[in-house]
This record gives C-alpha cells, structure tokens and sequence, in this order.
C-alpha cells in the first residue's frame, strides 16, 4: 500500500540522482489486488506479468522524462519537472498494460534533502493513488490546473485519510469506475494511531467479508475487538459502494432502538428496510452483547437487502442464521511486548526494549490490548521490573485510561464488569465460583466444584467471560480470575467451595496415582495440565488439614520425580511430613517419594534412610505391592545416586521375587528393568540380551520400552558403536518425552551428545551436553553415575581436544540453550 511503502520514506533509490526541483509532479502506481493476482495467475506467470509491468513502465516514465524515486514490489514512486509530462507518461503506460494498475498525480514545492523528497505533497500524491482502483488515473487540483482540462472528468471533493481539508479529485479519461476508496461515504471515526498486532486478523476480516454478509467479531472485553473491526471498516471504505457506517450500540439500553439508531447513522427515513434494499453498504454495529434481543431484527433487514454486509463486534454471538463467529484471541506475545513498548513510550515511560519483563507483564494481563495500554500509561511513575511486581492484583492497578474512551473502557475491573453485568443472578454466582480454580478445568471439575451446569458455562462462554482450551478444558483469563475470586471472597461461601476444590483435586491426584503403571502418560499428562490446581489444594490442606495435606503430597511425588519438579517436591513433602502425625499408609507414601526426591536433590543418606523407613513401614503394613514398589525406588537411589550396584541389584532382584509372588507380571518386568540397568553398569554381558527381552515383554507399556531401548544403546555405545547408540538414543528421547519425563529425556540427550561425538560432530555434542547441564542446574540436580561418568569422559573429552580453544564456546553455546531447543537439535540428526 501507498501508505505504508512510501509516505514515511521517500527518495530511497534516486537520493543522490538529480531529481527535478522547484515545482515538481509526483506519479505514483501500484498493482491493485496484487495478492489475489498471485493467486490466480501462479507465482511464474505472475512473475513474467510483473516484468513486463515494469518495462512498460520505465519506458513510459523515461521517455517524458520521469525520474525512478524508488520502487517496492509492485509499486513506483516517479518524479517529473512539469506536470503534462507525467500526465502524458501515466496516459501512455495505462495504454500499454495488461494488469490493474491505479496512478494518481499531485503537483507541489517539495523540500529535497540528502535522502530525497520531504513534505506533505509526498503524502498527499500517495493517498490520491490509494483512492484509485486498477486502471484508474487520478490528478489533484494542483496539477489538473497545470495540463488540458478537456481530458479530464471531476470527480468533486473527497476526504482523504490524514488531510486536514477536502481534495477536488479530477481523472484522466471518461472510463466508469466504482466510487473512489476515500471517507465520504462514512462517519467511521479517525483512529488515534496506527493498529499493531493484527495485521494478520485484520487481511482475514476483509477477505471474509468479500464472500460472507454477517461477520460478529467476538471476543473477551479489552481484546480490541472495536478498534480491529473500525480498522477493518476503513478497509471498505470505497469498496463498499454505497458508504461504510459505524453504528455505536453501547449507549442504549434498549434492544428496541437498535433499528433507529442504524436508521441515523445511514441517514434513512422511517422505512430502514426500504432504505437498504438496492443499497450496497456494510454497517458496522459496535457493542452487541446487551442488545441481543435485537438479533432477529439484523436477519430481517439482511434478507431485504442483498448488498447488505453487517460486521459486528460483541462478547457474545447473534445465533443467527448466516453468522460467521470471528473469535478475537489475545495478542501473540510479541505483538503484545511491541504494543506495551509503543504505548510506554507515547506514555512518557522512556525507551523501553520489548524485554522478558515486559513479556512477563503482558502475559500476566492475559495480552489483552486494553490491559497493556492501561499498564503503560503507568510507566511515566514505575519500571516494568516495578509493575510486574504490583500485578499480583492487576485491576486496581489499571485506571485512568484516555478520557475521550467510553466509561467502560478507561478501567479493566468497568470492562470486566460491563460482561458481568449482563449475566443473570445464577451467572454471576457461577463465575464467582469458577474464580477457585488456579488454571484450566474440566466440565466435570466445575459441575463438581462449583455445582455449575452446561447452560450456565455455555452462557459464560458466550459473553467470552469463560474460554475454551481444546476439546474439554475451559479456563478463566487471568484478569477474569482475579475480578471472579473478589467476588467469591465477598460471597460467603468462598470456605465451602475451596473444601470441595480441595477434595476435587485430592480425587484426581489418587486417581493418577492408581493409574501410574497402567498408563502413565495418561495420569502424569492429568496432573500436569492440573498442577496449578493441586499446588493450590494442597496448599489450602496443609492450612487446614495436615494429614489430608500429606496424603495429597504423597499421591503426588512420582509425578514430581519424573517430571522434573525435584525442588518443590521435596520442599512439600519435608513439610508435610514435618506437619502431619498421620501414619499408616499415608506416610509410607510419603516417605517412599520422598526418600527418592531427596536422593535425587544431592541428599543421598537422608534419602536411603527415609526409603529403609518407608520399606519398613511398608511391611509393618503387610502391603506387598507398595513394598516393591519402594524396593524399586531404593534400587534407583543406590544405582543412581550412592553407586552401590551390589545393593541395587539385591534391591532390584528382592522386589521381582514378590511381584513373582503376587503374580503381577508388570510389576516384575518393572524389576527385571531395574536389574537390567545394573547390568548395564556393571559391563554384565547379560545386559543386552535382557534389554531385547525387556523390549518384549513391554511392548504394551511405554516406561519399560523407554528403558528397553536405552539400555540397548548404552550397549552400543560401550562397544562404540555410535551410529547405532545415536539411532537408538533418538527412540528412547522420543519414548521419555511421550512419558514427560523431562529427567529421563535429559539423559537421551547426554547420550546422544556422546554418540554424534563419536562420530566427529564434536561441536553439537558439547553443545548438547551444555545444554543438558544448564537443565540439570534448575532442576537442582547433578546426576553423576560411576559408568555413565567413564562414558562421558570417553566420549566428551576427546571432542574438547578436537575443537581445542573453539569448545568453550561451543559449551557456552550450549548453556544458552533453552532445553526444549535442544531436544531439537538432538532429535534433527546431523547438521
């Protein structure tokens, strides 16, 4: 667009050239719908049409003396000293092309500086030729009153967009043209600023609008959902040929009035129906979600009128028919950043950079682009670092929006509440409940938590209060959060609802831990998506109820272990513990998971010591199962972490005798793994074959594939052969990350390090094993197993020795490394 490819940087191409002074004519083209041409024509035959595009152009241009500007795609930007010379120039180019191409011409004194043209005639030549459509050549005033009058039609006076005053439009030739794209036929509002973050929702409103005649732009409030839908209105304006209007809805509060303020807006007498048939025209009506009553009569005048387009902003759909429910999402994080650094910036808060912090605020005010405005204006007094801090409670913070905006929207808690006043008694009541929950939830979850129904989250859903997060997850934004848990704090019932959360949450964890075996990647994915959730039950329960704190904790530390949150499991656990005088089974639990989290924290002997604890308390309890199970875990710590591969095994082969014993084929292949990876440790040559054996007989469970395969590459990888190691490393990442088991994945990747290493790829292999170390680091963990040890230095230290001075930098690179980045870099294969 002219816009945006020339107003802001003219002279780029012909700076230094000698460009015509004084009096000059400015010519500006471009392809109209050069994308839809693209399209249509292909990119080679498009390719060959644009080519001679420009000849024709330049041949044109040269021969009346026209002077090159610049150029962008498909459009030109041209100078000429007199303005019959461009009219000639642009008379004969359109008698030579095959494509739409749009020209418009003004004559003006422009300043001519070292980098080109300055000044308002640029702007103005630039916005008379975005008036045009293809084919159509435009002059101003200016330059009309320069060349032959007798050639060209008046068009009369238009507005165009940044002009202070009408512009008398002329063109060149009698040729019928649809209505110039300028802002007569439209009382649209002049944005304040230019509209960032939705180039990509802003292209697909226009495009849908050119197939479908009811667009509702739906969307949380503070999503910009009429800021978008203005910058799409002033899209048509011009291609909608009978006026763009903007119909503003939110002052009524009569579903009634609706039909009369459409009629003002347009300008209809009393027949509206009668005045839209024949008409082509796309009303814009702003603010719907509390005049929905009025849907009906929206359907009636677009069945009466066939050039009738109706684009509609609302918390909430019409629900009628030939509606099309354009869902507003929040910004992306880096439109989100760009607009809080824009704003901050136009607010007085300095030159900001959109760093993590900012990203950090934006995401707590849920990218909303009303939040992050808000929040801008208040770094004139506090830094991003500050306000971050303070957005613990966001809606105090954020007052004192512009004071031209409508009440609604000059603070977030009027925004939120303006939706939540539109909800009936049994709605507010529901999101007041819905404000227990920390993150997303199930329908399941609110029916029994806050005793909801499908008509009343359905409600919810429709004024966006509520959210929809894949199939059967809903959550809450957490600015919606914040404003539902104050109301829920004033209801007095808040204790009642927090029990049954707290119960809700304590079900889901002792389900999950029953299925651990079973399907694993099933119950940790469960309590992954939940983990906000559980923390805030068992933080209420450690509060209110010790024990029932500690059986949670209990239920709870596997999925701690395998997924990588060792610092808070064992912080929860010791507390816990430290907390409750339950015994029995619940402590047992406890002890076991806890035993293996603190080994795995560095804490060995407190670690053994808890399991010998947890194992007796196990068998006290005469729980054969439990106490394999706790058999299991000390195998682990003492492989693992004490290096004691004589106890480990004795471990290991104890807990297969009474899964034997119990008949629980599963749970003896659980055992068997373990002894296997000692096997492994020790260099047995039994291990490899076990490791086949392994992979049999747990084809149906996951785990015991995982291991299977990772045992089998450790024994390539000892025998070197590190193309087979590096195959089977790769299998095994893929299996641990199926399970989420961020530690075990982290080994894959410190296997894979050494096998490409192996191999000569010394510099990812470093990068890699950085990579791993940096995870290791926050995890709060450094794993350091005797055989696994020798391997790494086998294998590590002489691709250091190959990179010589260049592997420090290859380790640094790799401490960069976010570990998700590096399982990607492990799991592309060579470079």
């Amino acid at each position: 667009m002219f816009e945006t490819n020339y107003t802001d940087r003219p002279g780029m191409i012909s700076a230094m050239r000698d460009l015509p002074v004084g009096t000059v004519t400015f010519l500006f083209t471009d392809i109209e719908g050069s994308t839809r041409l693209l399209d249509d024509l292909g990119v080679e035959d498009y390719a060959e049409r644009l080519a001679e595009h420009r000849r024709v152009l330049r041949g044109a241009f040269e021969r009346h003396g026209g002077i090159e500007v610049d150029t962008q795609g498909d459009a030109f930007f041209i100078a000429f000293p007199t303005a019959p010379a461009a009219l000639a120039a642009a008379r004969e180019a359109q008698a030579g092309l095959d494509l739409p191409v749009r020209m418009g011409l003004h004559t003006g004194t422009p300043r001519l500086t070292d980098e080109g043209y300055a000044g308002f005639d640029v702007h103005r030549a630039a916005r008379i030729a975005a008036a045009g459509h293809g084919g159509q050549v435009l002059v101003s005033t200016a330059t009309a009153a320069l060349v032959n009058r007798s050639e060209l039609r008046d068009l009369g006076e238009h507005w165009l967009k940044d002009m202070g005053a009408p512009e008398r439009i002329f063109q060149l030739g009698e040729q019928t043209f649809p209505p110039l794209r300028t802002l007569d036929t439209t009382n649209l509002p002049v944005a304040p600023g230019r509209l960032l973050g939705r180039e990509r929702e802003e292209a697909e409103l226009v495009e849908l609008l050119g197939d479908r005649r009811l667009i509702t732009i739906t969307g949380p409030g503070g999503a910009g959902k009429t800021r978008l839908a203005l910058q799409v209105a002033a899209e048509l304006v011009g291609v909608a040929s009978d006026g763009v209007f903007w119909v503003p809805l939110a002052p009524l509060s009569d579903p009634d009035l609706v039909d009369s303020e459409i009629a003002h807006a347009v300008g209809a007498p009393d027949d509206l129906g009668g005045f839209l048939h024949g008409r082509e025209l796309l009303l814009l009506l702003d603010n719907f979600e509390h005049v929905l009553a009025a849907a009906p009569r929206i359907a009636e005048l677009l069945a009466a009128a066939a050039g009738l387009r109706v684009l509609v902003t609302s918390r909430a759909p019409l629900r009628i028919a030939g509606e099309l429910e354009y869902s507003l999402e929040p910004l992306s994080p880096t439109d989100a950043a760009d607009l809080f650094v824009e704003r901050a910036r136009a607010a007085g808060g300095g030159e900001l950079e959109p760093d993590a912090t900012v990203g950090a605020v934006c995401a707590r005010l849920d990218r909303l682009p009303l939040a992050i405005e808000l929040a801008a204006a208040r770094t004139r007094l506090l830094s991003p670092e500050a306000l971050l801090e303070r957005l613990e409670q966001a809606l105090p913070l954020l007052t004192d929006g512009a004071r031209d905006a409508p009440e609604r929207q000059r603070t977030l808690r009027a925004t939120i509440e303006w939706s939540f006043d539109l909800l009936d008694a049994d709605g507010r009541q529901l999101l007041a409940r819905l404000g227990v929950f920390a993150g997303g939830f199930r329908v399941e979850a609110a029916e029994a938590v806050c005793e909801a129904t499908l008509g009343g989250l359905s409600a919810l859903l429709e004024l966006s209060l509520l959210k929809q997060v894949g199939d059967d997850r809903l959550l809450l934004l957490e600015t919606v959060r914040e404003f539902a848990r104050e109301r829920l704090t004033s209801s007095g019932e808040e204790e009642a609802v927090r029990a049954r959360h707290a119960a809700e949450f304590a079900r889901l964890a002792e389900t999950a831990y029953a299925l651990r075996h079973e399907d694993e990647a099933e119950a940790s994915s469960r309590l992954d998506r939940n983990h906000d959730d559980l923390r805030a039950a068992l933080d209420r329960l450690t509060r209110t109820a010790p024990d029932e704190a500690l059986k949670l904790a209990g239920s709870l530390g596997w999925f701690w272990l395998t997924h990588g949150h060792l610092a808070e499991g064992d912080t929860r656990l010791r507390a816990a513990l430290k907390a409750s005088t339950a015994g029995g089974r619940v402590r047992a639990r406890a002890l076991t998971a806890f035993g293996a989290l603190a080994a795995r924290s560095g804490r060995v002997d407190e670690g053994r010591q808890r399991l010998e604890e947890a194992i007796a308390g196990w068998i006290a309890l005469d729980d054969q199962a439990e106490t394999a199970g706790a058999l299991e875990a000390s195998g682990w710590l003492l492989v693992y972490d004490a290096g004691d591969d004589s106890a480990a095994l004795a471990a290991f082969e104890q807990a297969r005798s009474i899964r034997q014993a119990l008949g629980d084929r599963p749970g003896e292949t659980r055992a068997l793994v373990g002894v296997c990876q000692v096997l492994v440790a020790i260099d047995d040559p039994r291990a490899e074959s076990l490791a086949h054996e392994l992979l049999e007989l747990g084809k149906d469970d996951l785990r015991t594939t995982h291991f299977a395969i990772h045992f089998l590459a450790d024994c390539s990888l000892i025998r070197g052969d590190c193309a087979q190691a590096e195959e089977r490393y790769r299998e095994s990442l893929r299996a641990a990350l199926a399970l989420g088991d961020v530690f075990e994945a982290s080994v894959e990747v410190q296997g894979l390090a050494m096998a490409i290493a192996g191999q000569g790829d010394s510099a990812r292999s470093l990068e890699l094993a950085a990579a791993v170390e940096r995870l290791w680091r926050s995890l709060g963990t450094d794993l350091h197993v005797a055989f696994w040890d020798r391997l790494l230095e086998r294998y590590l230290s002489p691709a250091r020795l190959a990179l010589g001075s260049d592997a420090e930098a290859a380790r640094a690179r790799g401490l960069e490394l976010p570990f998700e980045e590096a399982v990607e870099l492990a799991l592309g294969g060579p470079n």
